[in-house]
């Protein structure tokens, strides 16, 4: 094989069309005198022209399209003994292989099935039976060899089953297993050379049967229609997973089957050529219909381009017609712009001296508009600001009152335990006096030591009642008040949630109002965008709100005390914003006072209600005295809305 190659890579390759049959004959030849392998077994085949092809393994009609390929193929890069030499082989495979290498059954199958009689009943799928597999009595049941470790030593014999089951009972293994083998013929093969192996060794079926002999080892059959019928275990499993057929009904299927196949591939390769006819003829529809219509794009094209060059001549005779009447138009407006030229500067100098008059009495009445404006402005602030301070002086007062009351009950508390706590130091003071004295032994100052001793422990203990009395009234006054707390927080969880028309509902403290900005987008965009600008330019707003980085308010001082401006923002409102902020400045200067105003209020709101936290909360508020509600006042608007919707079930 190693000369055949350098035979056809070595010389000289330059072969004519003349020489070309007389090499193929000489190939084919070499061929037939089997100078060349190319069967390799029964069903692979070999290329001896192509060495280096990494398929080296071909069927036979893929060697066969290989060999014709190449040989006919008409590219430059086969040169034409390679093509010579694939010509012989394809010959040689048609004229002297093509007859053997048509399908048939391996030589074993068909001496396996000349030895049955075909109409002998056997178990489907093949099954072979195995019996006296040696077992062990152990905690109360038979055991046994798995079924793997059986198959494996089968399979070591050359018998390949697919599977191996032992039988099992209530008693445990029952010393029979059940040897599944391949559905196709080669598993009949297989099944048969296992039977005949065991016959061999006399450990058939008729020696396992045979009552004079001893039993030994293992013995084996294939399942006939005996086991199948039997009344015993086997019986049992192999009508489970098996039926009885003959040989010639199993054939006879096979060929029903290949037949059937056969006439379904005939009925797609039909259908398969008419399909071919058809696309055929749809191309040439196709095709002829594309030739008409590229001809007649070719004719509209040649139309139009001589359609676009008449249009072309026509519009620049048009536009020389123009350029004529536009030139004489021009000429005619030059002269006469210089007469009215002439005519305005004559205008002008007459008009100068009224027009310097009419403007200074437009500033004048504008400038007095504008102080008009800022008077009026600053009253309506003042009058705000007075109503603000009464107010708050009214709330200062009450709160004044409270604080005095609590200060004066606090203390006399103070006072009534600073002097017991004088007393008893001054008891000490006596005790200390009387037990220097006592020193001297005289009688009368230990009594009145004992008396000061007695007298101080009542002190004492008086003291700590009033201790005791003081952290309880603490206690209850910080429950009272978390009460109180949690009440509030009830309450405004409930009127959230309803809708009533009163003065006291929910206000969310440190929420931004967004209309002003909406207002100044509209004057700046249209409704559309207008809306989108305002929200956005709103949610940057909120976020710098929440920032606790940012600190727009300072601190200011008042008669030598500094305050937060907090305290002081309806008193003074432009003292408790830091104007030299540089977002508030810009936010002013850029979208107004309207804008402004709404993001100063929502930072005092954050600044008394929630400093630390920054976030927006909920508080029971008095819209009609523009302050934080009473719990009380929330309870009474809770009772009258419960009244009503009583009466209004009531009347239902």
């Amino acid at each position: 094989m190693g000369s055949s190659v350098e035979h056809s890579s070595g010389e000289d390759t330059d072969v004519s069309d003349s020489e070309t049959e007389e090499y193929v004959e000489k190939a084919y030849e070499e061929l037939k005198n089997g100078k060349h392998q190319v069967k390799i077994s029964d069903q692979a085949y070999t290329c001896p022209y192509c060495p280096k092809k990494k398929k080296r393994d071909f069927q036979y009609k893929d060697l066969l399209q290989h060999a014709s390929a190449i040989g006919s193929c008409s590219s430059q890069k086969r040169n034409a003994r390679d093509k010579a030499n694939h010509l012989a082989l394809a010959k040689y495979l048609e004229s002297d292989i093509g007859v053997d290498a048509g399908p048939s059954k391996p030589s074993a199958e068909v001496d396996a099935l000349a030895d049955q009689d075909h109409d002998e009943m056997f178990v489907w799928p093949w099954i072979g039976i195995i019996v006296n597999i040696p077992n062990n009595f152990k905690d109360g049941r038979y055991v046994g060899e798995s079924g793997s470790k059986l198959r494996d030593q089968l399979a070591s014999r050359g018998f390949n089953p697919t599977r191996v089951r032992p039988l099992w009972n209530y008693q445990g293994h029952s010393g029979t297993a059940i040897v599944e083998f391949h559905k196709d013929w080669s598993g009949f093969t297989n099944a048969m050379s296992f039977e005949k192996a065991y016959e061999a060794n006399h450990h058939g079926r008729r020696s396992w049967l045979a009552k004079n002999e001893k039993k030994s080892d293992l013995y084996a059959w294939v399942a006939r229609a005996d086991d199948y019928n039997s009344n015993n275990i086997v019986g049992e499993n192999l009508r489970k997973i098996g039926d009885l057929r003959t040989i010639s009904d199993i054939m006879e299927e096979e060929a029903r089957k290949t037949n059937k196949l056969v006439g379904n591939l005939t009925n797609v390769i039909e259908a398969k050529k008419m399909h071919l006819l058809e696309m055929e003829s749809k191309f040439k529809e196709t095709d002829s219909s594309l030739r008409q219509l590229i001809k007649e794009k070719d004719n509209l094209h040649q139309a139009y381009n001589e359609e676009i060059k008449k249009i072309e001549s026509s519009a620049r005779d048009h536009y020389k017609r123009i350029f004529n009447d536009h030139e004489k138009l021009k000429f005619q407006l030059e002269t006469q712009k210089r007469d009215l030229e002439l005519r305005g500067q004559e205008l002008m100098k007459r008009e100068t001296h009224n027009e310097i008059e009419r403007k200074r009495l437009a500033e004048d009445l504008e400038q007095n508009a504008v102080k008009n404006c800022s008077l009026q402005a600053a009253a309506e602030e003042q009058r705000k600001a007075d109503e603000n301070v009464m107010k708050l002086a009214e709330e200062q007062k009450k709160e004044k009152e409270k604080l005095h009351k609590k200060i004066i009950m606090l203390e006399k508390q103070l006072d009534s335990k600073q002097a017991v706590q004088l007393e008893i130091e001054q008891l000490r003071g006596k005790l200390n006096v009387v037990k220097h004295m006592g020193d001297e032994g005289d009688l009368e100052v230990l009594n009145k030591v004992d008396l000061l001793l007695k007298a101080l422990r009542e002190k004492e203990a008086e003291l700590g009642d009033l201790d005791s009395l003081n952290q309880t009234l603490i206690i209850q006054e910080r429950m009272k008040n978390e009460e109180l707390q949690d009440a509030r927080k009830e309450l405004v969880n409930v009127l959230k949630e309803i809708s009533i028309n009163s003065h006291i509902g929910v206000k969310r403290m440190g929420e931004l109002d967004s209309k002003p900005f909406h207002n100044a987008m509209k004057r700046r965009y249209n409704e559309a965008e207008a809306d989108e600008r305002a929200t956005e330019l709103c949610s940057l707003w909120e976020e710098y709100l929440r920032d606790p980085e940012w600190h727009p308010i300072k601190v200011v001082n008042i008669n030598g005390k500094h305050q937060s401006d907090v305290l002081k923002k309806t008193l003074l409102v432009q003292a408790v914003i830091n104007e030299d902020d540089e977002k508030l400045r810009d936010l002013k200067e850029n979208y107004g006072d309207e804008v402004f105003n709404a993001v100063t209020s929502a930072l005092f709101e954050i600044n008394e209600y929630n400093p630390s936290g920054r976030y927006v909360i909920s508080e029971l508020w008095n819209y009609n005295d523009g302050r934080r509600a009473y719990l009380k006042e929330g309870a009474e608007v809770l009772l009258k809305q419960w009244k009503f919707l009583k009466r209004k079930r009531g009347m239902d």
